[in-house]
């Protein structure tokens, strides 16, 4: 997590958690990492290279400013890797069945606020998920053999060409943005569709009834892109200061992401 822990190989590190077996991107922080080190050895950490690469990674998929420049923001770097990782670390991590009050009070644990939580799901805007997580909601939500009736309609028979019931397509991906032409731009169009009934997951979905959530969900809705960014942008520095480390003697600047020194 905030300490580069996830980067650890290993039998039982985080990176083999159930939670986190979908993560990708190794190859890249890898190949950064030799590059930096090539020109600066034992200067810049594992995570401030997951810190900056992530904000470049927003900023990239991000729409230009009304004066048509790149959106950027400033994230906090001199952190150190973790010497650390084990797969029970994970788990604070919220499954996709989580209730919106349980999450709320993971977060907390954490120091962030359910509006933070609101705002960091922005993320999803450009996330997918399988078929094999919400075949329930297509097909027999909570035993009762028929969909979920928080979700749309039309969404479902869309769904369910993408998600057949008998055939193998567990690992189909569906975007958590159903707005096409938004669902590869960091935006607020992910809570607009959950105005409409089109939230993927049922976690999704549940913060625009919730009454923890629900208002933030519309204020963030009407919102202009600009205003989501700089919120989304705060909500993931407040993030990315989560149990982090500044002491030498209890971190270190790996020479590889993938181990310790």
């Amino acid at each position: 997590g905030c300490d580069a822990s996830i980067l650890l190989d290993g039998n039982n590190t985080e990176k083999t958690a159930f939670p986190n077996q979908s993560l990708r991107g190794y190859n890249l922080i890898d190949t950064i990492k030799k590059r930096l080190e090539k020109v600066c050895p034992g200067i810049v950490s594992c995570v401030d290279i997951i810190t900056i690469a992530t904000r470049d990674a927003i900023s990239l998929a991000t729409p230009l400013t009304r004066q048509e420049k790149p959106w950027k923001f400033s994230v906090q770097t001199r952190r150190m890797d973790g010497k650390v990782s084990s797969a029970s670390n994970t788990v604070d991590l919220p499954p996709p069945t989580i209730s919106v009050k349980d999450s709320i009070k993971l977060f907390q644990k954490k120091g962030l606020n359910a509006t933070d939580m609101v705002f960091l799901l922005g993320g999803h805007t450009v996330g997918v998920t399988h078929c094999s997580f919400i075949q329930d909601r297509l097909y027999n939500f909570r035993n009762t053999t028929k969909p979920d009736p928080t979700m749309n309609p039309t969404l479902v028979r869309v769904l369910r060409r993408r998600c057949p019931q008998r055939r193998s397509s567990g690992n189909n991906t569906i975007n958590l943005d159903q707005n096409r032409f938004s669902s590869l731009t960091v935006d607020n169009s992910y809570y607009k569709q959950l105005l409409l009934n089109k939230g993927i997951l049922r976690f999704d979905q549940d913060l625009a009834s919730d009454r923890r959530t629900k208002n933030a969900v519309k204020l963030i809705a009407k919102s202009t892109y600009e205003e989501f960014n700089i919120n989304f942008a705060q909500a993931i520095v407040k993030m990315q200061a989560v149990d982090v480390i500044t002491n030498p003697k209890k971190g270190q600047i790996r020479r590889s992401c993938r181990a310790v020194n």
